[in-house]
Formats: structure tokens, C-alpha cells, sequence
């Protein structure tokens, strides 16, 4: 046997916050060595933080990540191990993102990445170069305080591995793994044992299994050790990187980090007989194909990384295989929104969360998932997390020095989350009660307020200036102008309350604004320009009404919130027009669509790329059954004539966590227009006239019905 113990970790990186990142580098190098482990690696860019975007294009972060490499370097912590971090590099006026492997002070391999991730949220070839030389290296030149530390003063920098006298290491860059042609499967036929993959990785929902898949895949043909490293945690913008750094074992899984975690550090570690990677790969056809393989050139790194001491192999023990543990849909959006929100919340210094509640199901789940984050901050300290409890205090405008610990989330809340009902003529009895009891069901700190004084107000001085007075039952554009007057309202109220509640409180600051529209509503254009849409963050901007509905049923049970169930039977409604004995408004209905269709559409158009016609002619297949051709065309035309006539709303959309691959966020996730021919004449032409000439087989299934 050769055992040897490699770790992998998670990183809560923050984007230029260079102390943050080299104390939580460091700390993770110590607790790799603790646990006996040989060879760490970090997540991808883990010096610099992922999310610099146009930083990386400054002089600046290059050069304060070269210092931050210096007292790596320099440190004990990085002494008797094998290191692998990351970090932007220039060479020959071309940047790249690299990896950059040191031992005892010397720096082994520069390698950069091959293949870009530059597509959906990502735009890596908008600062990096991908390097081209396959298999090939050239002569960096050190700058003169890293040289000064290692004594070279070139190193290479390419495509190679690092070879020990007991194993062979190859790096390999999170995009680059999922390419077809992915460099383990040269580098695994060249006797590379151990493949280590540093990532970016943000959290999508349903997205985990197909990066897990993958890596298991990736060993399990060819055989190996693949060590997989994530960032966990917001740094900067839109993503939740979600950690889940793991280690497998010729396809098996054998050590799993968490998907979800308010630990800034979080180290994985594995212990591995070699020889189970070598009698994988014993197989003929293997072992033809790797004689015929193309070499890559190796560098020697001299210190063994594993034990073949008799002593070493009794008390050691070997990891075993275990299955992969992974979050339901529910549970991501418990717990993936909470730990952004709370990054958020203690980066940005503030002193806590305003959400106008409605009394809906939107609304609702935002306020839930404040709540969520606060069960998050209890547990976490009271597993003692330091980092947890300091920020905690700070947060809850309590002294450093103060002894106070979270450790029941209903009063924890109540000191950091405040909730206001802003009703008006037009709201209910029920929506006003339901917002009510979910304030005091969570602890939050809550108002209940009127606001008819200010709408009145309002339309007397446009009354006054016009001489018109505009009514509810005139025509559409006054029955709009009114409701659209009492949403922006609520935009300003809830900014000044959130400005205002601290100091009414006797506190210091100033709170954040949480949205609470939903992926659907904003890509059907459902809202208002500028009303409680417009807020600092949105927790719930890219998840569906469909997946917020399933996550209330969840909280109801597992955090034991039964007045969650009113809001299950509630039918969704904005509650801006009168109520009447035979009108109530209806968010369906003014939408002319549903909500389930909305997700259908939303997935056709952004996920398999389709367009009116695509999406009509994909739809009569799926939908024929029970929809004519001709009615299917209608819900297709009204669909994009709404989404393209609305669209412009996207361009000042509240930041939202990412959750949705069919998000409408026009920041960089989603690019279009924002002024479309929004009848599509030539598209919904052409729709009409194959409608026109196709079977309608929906008749066969009415006639069943009737």
C-alpha cells in the first residue's frame, strides 16, 4: 500500500478583499496539514476573489496578487506541502488565470487555462486568454519580490504536470472538464494519478448533479484521484458559489464538502492507497492507449506524498466510498439565498433587512428566507463560529466587545429584520391579517400602515394641475396611471422606513431593501417600473412562482411555520383596483396566462433557445392533445408580445440571486433588446399560417371528455 492524504477546500473569497483571502488561504493550508494532508488545493482565482470582472484588467490586482503569493511563500503554514492556488498572470502582455503550484518556497508550474467559461453568467474571454500550447511550456520571468523569496528567477509556465517521486499530479480548470475533449483523459493515459480541479461554480438550481456526474465520470474509465474545489459564498454580485468541493476515487465518491454553509473556510480531506488507482487501471485496452499517448512534460517536485511505512499504514485509516448527498429543489432555496443574503448583509455593513410584506405568496417566501438565514446564523453559532457571531453583534448594532450569542432565530430576527403591511382602500382584510401573523410567526420587527392620505394626495395634484380626475372604471391608461401611482409609493416608503426604522429604534445605520418579484412576473413584464420590485437585492428574482409554492409547503414543516399554509390556498393578487362583490383582482387573470405556462415559456425561450415560431411548433407537439392549434398560437403570440413590449423593465431589475437557467436578468445572464417590434410581424405571421393548415388533434380528447 501507498496511502496518501490529499485535501481540497471551500473558500468564502470576496472579490479584491486580498486580507480576507490570504487569512482564509492560509487557514485552509493549516487545517490540510493538521489533518495530514500532502497536497491542498483552493478554488479557482481564490487570491484575487472569482468576480473581479474588469478589475482583472488592472495593473492593481495583478500586483497586490503576486504579494499576496509572496507571504504564502513566505509562511510556515505553506511549508511541507504541496500548494496549488490561483491567481491572474501576465505573460508577454497576455493575461491568463492560472493555477500556480508551490513547494517550500518554490514555485513548480504556472499553469493557465485552456478552455474558457464564456457563456450564461460568465465572460472569462473578456479578461483571460486561453493558452493554446498544448503540452508545451515557456520561461516565465518572476517578478523581483517573488523571486527574491524563491531563488528563481524563471519558472514555467504551460501545459505540463508535476511529478513526485511516488505520483504524478495534472491540473485541470473547472470549464476544461466539461468539454469534450477534457485534458484528464490525455492526462490520465500519461500516468497522471491525481487530477485537481479548482472552480467557479456558482449554485443553479437542479445544476448540482450534472457537475457531480461529470467528476465521477471523469475517474471512472480511466481511473484516479480528482479533487474538486469551489467557492462557497457571495463575492461580489448576482452568484452564490455553492462549495460542495468533493474527492473521488476511480468514479466513486469518497469525501464531500457542504452545498451550503456560513463557514468561510471548509477543508475536505481524503486518504487514498495509490495502488487502488494502479489496479484500475490495469485493464488491456487501457494500457494500449496510454503506450500510444503523447508525453507531457514533467516537473519534479522531490518530497514524497505518500507513506509506505508499516507504522503510517496502521494508523492510518483509508477513506471509504459513499453515496452523494444531495439538497432537494426546496432545500436549495431555503438555504442558497440565505447564506447570500447573509454574505450580503455583513460585507455591506448594514445593520439589517426591510421587506414589504403583502400578505402573497412572493413576499411571503422573501420574508422566509430572512428567516431561514437567521436559523442559519444561530446554528452556526452555536457551533461556535466566531467569525459568525462577531458579525452578528456588529449587525445587531451590539458592542465588540459584548457577550451576546444568537441562539433563538425568532429574537435574533426581531433585532436585525423588519416587515411593513402598506395597505390602502384597495387591500383586504386577509392579505393585512396574513402579513400580520407571518411578522409574529418569524420575530420580525413589524409596521401596519395606511397609506389612502398619499395616493389621495397624489391624484388631487394631478386633478388640480389637469383639471381631470382619473377613475378606475375611466379608461385603461387612467385604471393603469392609478394603480401604478399606489406601487410606487410603496417603492418610497419602503426606502424611507428602511432609512428611518434603525434610528426610530434607538440604532445606528441604515437597512437593505429586499425585493420580492419573481422570475415569472419579470419575464412576462408583470410589474410596475420602479414599485417594491425596485430594491436593493431580490432573494427570490430567479426562481419561479411554481418553485416558491413548494418551498413554502417545505418551511411550513421544517421550520415549524404553520401560518405558511394560508398563503398555500391564497390566490395571487397585486390588490390595486377596488374590490368588488363580483371583482377581486387576480394576477393570472390580468397576466392572461398562467404561472405554470409562464415556467414552460421561460424555459423555451432561454434554455432551448427558441423563438416564436421554435416555441409554437415545439408547443403543438407537446400541447396538441388538449389545445387546438389555432389556441396555442394565441398563448404563443400573447406570450411575446408581452415579454418584448415589457422587456425594458429587465434593464433596471433589482440585482437578483441567480437561481433560474431561464432568468430574464439583463445584466449578462440574459442579453436582448430592450425595444423589440413587439408584434413580430413576419414571426407571428408565419405561426398563423402553419396553425392554419395543422390537425387539430385536441378535438379527439374533448369528444373523450364530453
Amino acid at each position: 500500500m501507498t496511502l496518501i492524504t490529499v485535501a481540497t477546500c471551500s473558500l468564502n473569497q470576496w472579490s479584491l478583499d486580498f486580507d480576507g483571502n490570504l487569512a482564509r488561504i492560509l487557514e485552509s493550508i493549516r487545517i490540510a496539514k493538521h489533518r495530514g494532508a500532502k497536497l491542498r488545493i483552493g478554488p479557482e482565482l481564490e487570491i484575487t476573489g472569482y468576480g473581479c470582472q474588469d478589475h482583472f484588467l488592472e495593473g492593481d490586482t495583478h500586483l497586490h496578487a503576486w504579494e499576496v503569493l509572496v507571504k504564502i511563500l513566505e509562511s510556515e503554514e505553506a511549508q511541507g506541502i504541496l500548494v496549488d492556488v490561483g491567481m491572474p498572470v501576465s505573460h508577454k502582455n497576455v493575461i491568463y488565470n492560472c493555477r500556480i503550484l508551490i513547494h517550500n518556497r518554490r514555485i513548480l508550474l504556472i499553469r493557465p487555462k485552456m478552455w474558457m467559461a464564456n457563456d450564461g453568467n460568465y465572460r472569462e474571454l473578456r479578461w483571460f486568454t486561453p493558452w493554446a500550447k498544448y503540452r508545451k511550456t515557456e520561461e516565465y520571468w518572476l517578478p523581483s519580490i517573488v523571486a527574491g523569496i524563491t531563488g528563481q528567477s524563471t519558472v514555467p509556465f504551460g501545459d505540463a504536470v508535476v511529478s513526485t517521486p511516488d505520483t504524478c499530479i495534472g491540473v485541470e480548470m473547472c470549464e476544461e472538464l466539461f468539454t469534450p475533449n477534457a485534458p484528464h483523459i490525455d492526462m490520465g493515459l500519461d500516468g497522471v494519478e491525481i487530477f485537481t480541479n479548482s472552480s467557479g461554480s456558482h449554485h443553479e438550481l437542479r445544476k448540482l448533479s450534472t457537475r457531480i456526474d461529470l467528476i465521477k465520470e471523469a475517474t471512472l474509465k480511466s481511473g484516479g484521484i480528482y479533487m474538486y474545489a469551489n467557492q462557497q459564498g457571495c463575492d461580489g454580485d448576482r452568484l452564490y458559489y455553492d462549495g460542495c468541493s468533493f474527492i473521488t476515487l476511480n468514479g466513486k465518491v469518497i469525501a464531500q464538502g457542504s452545498q451550503f454553509s456560513l463557514n468561510d473556510v471548509e477543508v475536505v480531506t481524503a486518504t487514498v492507497d495509490l495502488l487502488e488507482v494502479r489496479r484500475h487501471r490495469s485493464s488491456s485496452s487501457r494500457s494500449i492507449q496510454a503506450s500510444q499517448s503523447q508525453p507531457y512534460e514533467r516537473l519534479r517536485c522531490p518530497e514524497r506524498l505518500g507513506t509506505s511505512s508499516v507504522t503510517d499504514l496502521l494508523d492510518i485509516e483509508v477513506t471509504q466510498p459513499d453515496e452523494f448527498k444531495y439538497n432537494t429543489p426546496e432545500e436549495e432555496i431555503a438555504f442558497g439565498p440565505a447564506c447570500w443574503l447573509w454574505d450580503y448583509l455583513r460585507r455591506s455593513r448594514t445593520q439589517g433587512y426591510f421587506v414589504p410584506l403583502s400578505g402573497g405568496i412572493d413576499s411571503c417566501a422573501t420574508a422566509t428566507i430572512v428567516y431561514s438565514m437567521c436559523i442559519l446564523v444561530v446554528k452556526a453559532s452555536t457551533e461556535g463560529n466566531q467569525q459568525v457571531i462577531d458579525d452578528a453583534r456588529r449587525i445587531a448594532g451590539l458592542d465588540a466587545k459584548s457577550d451576546y450569542i444568537p441562539v433563538d432565530p425568532r429574537e435574533f430576527c426581531g433585532r436585525i429584520f423588519h416587515t411593513c403591511y402598506m395597505g390602502t382602500e384597495n387591500s383586504s382584510i386577509e392579505t393585512r391579517k396574513r402579513a400580520k401573523d407571518l411578522a409574529e410567526a418569524i420575530g420580525s420587527y413589524h409596521v401596519d400602515l395606511n397609506m389612502d392620505t398619499i395616493v389621495t394626495s397624489i391624484r388631487s395634484l394631478f386633478t388640480l394641475v389637469t383639471t381631470k380626475a382619473p377613475s378606475f372604471d375611466g379608461h385603461p391608461a387612467e385604471n393603469l396611471a392609478l394603480q401604478n401611482i399606489q406601487a410606487r409609493l410603496r417603492m418610497l416608503l419602503a426606502y424611507l422606513f428602511a432609512q428611518l426604522l434603525p434610528w426610530v429604534r434607538g440604532k445606528e445605520g441604515g437597512l437593505l431593501v429586499l425585493g420580492s418579484a419573481n422570475v415569472d412576473e419579470s419575464l412576462r413584464g408583470y410589474l410596475t417600473k420602479y414599485d417594491c420590485s425596485s430594491a436593493d437585492v431580490n432573494p427570490i428574482g430567479a426562481i419561479s412562482k411554481t418553485d416558491l409554492k413548494r418551498f413554502i409547503a417545505y418551511a411550513e414543516g421544517a421550520f415549524n411555520l404553520p401560518v405558511l399554509a394560508e398563503f398555500l390556498d391564497a390566490v395571487p393578487t397585486a390588490e390595486l383596483q377596488p374590490i368588488t362583490e363580483t371583482y377581486v383582482q387576480s394576477d393570472e387573470a390580468d397576466m392572461g396566462m398562467t404561472y405554470d405556462e409562464l415556467s414552460v415559456y421561460g424555459r423555451l425561450r432561454k434554455v432551448e433557445k427558441l423563438g416564436p415560431y421554435g416555441m409554437f411548433t415545439r408547443l403543438a407537439s407537446e400541447w396538441g392533445n388538449r389545445l387546438s392549434p389555432l389556441e396555442i398560437a394565441e398563448k404563443v403570440k400573447k406570450f411575446f408580445f408581452e415579454y418584448a413590449r415589457n422587456r425594458h423593465k429587465m434593464t433596471t431589475l433589482t440585482p437578483s440571486y441567480h437561481a433560474e437557467a431561464y432568468s430574464p436578468d439583463d445584466n449578462r445572464f440574459d442579453l436582448r433588446p430592450f425595444l423589440y417590434p413587439s408584434r413580430f410581424p413576419w414571426q407571428f405571421r408565419k405561426i398563423d399560417e402553419k396553425a392554419a393548415i395543422m390537425v387539430d388533434k385536441s378535438l379527439r380528447m374533448k369528444a373523450k371528455t364530453e
